[in-house]
């Protein structure tokens, strides 16, 4: 059915409703404070496509003859679902226009619940759990379409899009075997605990929901800026950026079709049964991705969709496995069968690098080429290839490649998380500790501020805690490094900031850092034209800087990181601009590492 015919009897359906005083949906008020009416009529030009389509207001169903039963199980899961729908609605005119949009393309409506029909069932049982609104298994067609492996530019993955930081904060793995913000059960399990979290916090799902998107702190200031003012402090009221302005009247907007089941069955939304769609069964040891999805009789596709959360083609030992409901015995039975004819569960193993060691020679060892070898350790780019390095290889030394188990096709993995790489020093004229407050000229920018005083636009942010790239004029920035240049740079500062995993040592914790890593190479060139020759008088000794950042985790104290980093913890509290009773767990701190290289 086209969207245009699908449009045409959605219509007919509102204008019978209305026509018999139907009571109509109060969500769905346009910005005069008027409902959306349709007009009666349809024009043969607009059935043709040679017109606008026309704006449709969704009615309440027509009222069923006999009253349902609560006790009763639903026999489909969005029957369910608007059983526990509670959230209050909101009325807006962009609640119109994205119902509108999933209107008028309701094929995307489709692929987001054939792909949400995998998970959908767990999700709802977990809510309902929790006696959490229904609202929130509609949540992630808002921020991933249902999509395990959605991956956004700010490093944010998985159905529930967590960034890095908030997933390791709600214990979330993720290391060179498994990115357990892709994992569906885990995922939703710590989804579900942040946003009580966040609705503890506020006493509002609306407001629960901006946090969510925006982050709780730049709601907290928002509401606190409106009680200030004397203005309201609810959704609708704050100023907010314009992806938190819609996050709320999306969620709105497909509650809104999906209360309505006339409108999905002529939408040809097909529902979901109200049953398990998985379960999970562990094993003790490590078994190939290709060989489950065998032992389980299914293609390596759908295995791969249901555990989306590894990064390897070898899924660890005592990690649970998802596997269909109704392929569980199959895959006991098959395995059983696998282990008593004594073949391996795994054709890899893991072989840490020796010095001196290249790729070039190791692939050869196990059989493997060398493209093989990088493809199958996600190794790309300007990644450094270093002794102690881990990668996975063919099970034993001189194995025949037809032997070694194949990777699942590269569009059906994840995205594979960046190998530890090393820092690129930053600029030296950030090693000093001196600041200084920098008035914002009108139509200058923060690039233009950075450069200016030879800094990186993150590290500038960062200094002054911002979230976005615009700042107005006569803003007051903290900054650091020489006087300001003359001129900036006739070339724009380009800086790259990655978020990667550096492993510690294991003396001390194994905690890992979140090290970020800055291409300083146009502000190298300004420091050393601002800071004249001194680096010249001493050309055998020079100082090189890393920059880091470490999330506090708890039981940290000051003294505990300043040793873990070698550095003074007065140090750290000038550099952060914090007091010492400042630190809190998850807060994140930037380290100046400073040595000396020959």
């Amino acid at each position: 059915m086209t969207p245009r015919i699908a449009y045409a009897v959605v219509f007919a359906f509102a204008c019978g409703a209305a026509s018999a005083d139907e009571v109509t949906n109060p969500g769905l008020a346009l910005p005069d404070g008027h409902l959306a009416k349709a007009s009666g009529t349809v024009s043969a030009q607009q059935l043709a496509g040679n017109g606008p389509l026309p704006v449709v207001e969704l009615v309440a169903p027509a009222p069923l003859p006999e009253t349902i039963d609560l006790t009763s199980e639903p026999e489909e899961l969005f029957q369910r679902m608007r059983q526990g729908f509670s959230m209050p609605n909101i009325n807006n005119a962009l609640v119109l226009h994205h119902q509108q949009w999933y209107l008028n393309h309701p094929e995307s409506l489709r692929r987001m619940v054939e792909r949400s029909s995998r998970y959908l069932h767990h999700i709802v049982e977990e809510i309902e759990k929790r006696g959490m609104p229904m609202e929130l298994a509609l949540l992630p067609m808002v921020e991933s379409a249902y999509n395990p492996t959605a991956y956004s530019r700010s490093h944010a993955s998985g159905l529930w899009q967590f960034v890095p930081a908030t997933g390791k904060q709600y214990k979330l793995e993720q290391n060179w075997w498994v990115d357990e913000r892709r994992d569906i059960v885990a995922s939703t399990a710590a989804a579900l605990e942040y946003l009580q979290y966040i609705y503890d916090l506020h006493g509002d799902w609306h407001l629960a929901l901006a946090s969510y998107n925006w982050g709780e702190g730049a709601v907290g200031r928002a509401i606190n800026k409106n009680r200030a003012n004397g203005l309201p402090t609810d959704y609708l009221s704050l100023t907010m950026p314009e992806e938190t302005r819609h996050y709320v009247p999306k969620l709105q907007a497909l509650k809104n079709v999906f209360s309505n089941p006339n409108v999905l069955a002529t939408l040809n939304v097909r529902g979901v049964p109200n049953r398990p769609y998985f379960a999970t069964v562990t094993k003790t040891a490590n078994i190939d991705v290709t060989l489950a999805a065998r032992l389980a009789e299914m293609p390596v596709k759908e295995f791969v969709a249901l555990n989306p959360a590894h990064n390897r083609p070898v899924i660890k030992s005592e990690t649970p496995m998802v596997i269909p409901a109704h392929k569980v015995e199959t895959f006991i039975s098959n395995l059983e069968a696998h282990e008593e004819s004594e073949k391996p569960l795994s054709s890899w193993q893991a072989y840490t690098l020796r010095p001196g060691e290249k790729l070039e020679e190791v692939a050869p060892r196990f059989g493997m080429t060398v493209a093989n070898l990088k493809a199958v350790n996600g190794i790309s780019g300007r990644i450094r290839i270093s002794p102690g390095l881990t990668l996975l290889v063919a099970g034993q030394e001189g194995a025949d490649p037809g032997e070694v188990a194949g990777l699942p096709e590269p569009q059906l993995v994840a995205e594979q998380p960046r190998l530890p790489q090393v820092l690129e020093p930053a600029p030296a004229t950030v090693a000093t500790t001196r600041t200084r407050t920098h008035t914002v000229q009108k139509g200058e920018t923060l690039l233009k501020v950075a450069q200016r005083y030879g800094m990186s636009l993150a590290e500038l942010k960062q200094i002054n805690k911002l979230r976005v790239n615009q700042v107005n004029a006569d803003t007051k920035l903290a900054v650091a490094g020489p006087e300001p240049v003359s001129k900036p740079p006739a070339g724009k500062l380009r800086t790259d900031v990655a978020e990667i995993e550096s492993q510690q040592d294991k003396a001390t914790r194994g905690s890992r850092q979140n090290l970020a890593k800055v291409d300083v190479k146009t502000a190298n060139k300004m420091a050393k034209k601002a800071s004249g020759s001194s680096e010249q008088a001493r050309p055998g000794s020079r100082k090189q800087m890393k920059m880091a950042q470490y999330t506090i985790r708890r039981g940290d104290t000051l003294v505990s990181i300043a040793k873990q980093f070698r550095v003074e913890k007065d140090d750290i509290l000038r550099w952060n601009r914090i007091q010492s009773n400042d630190l809190k767990p998850g807060q994140r701190l930037t380290i100046q590492l400073v040595q000396n290289t020959f």
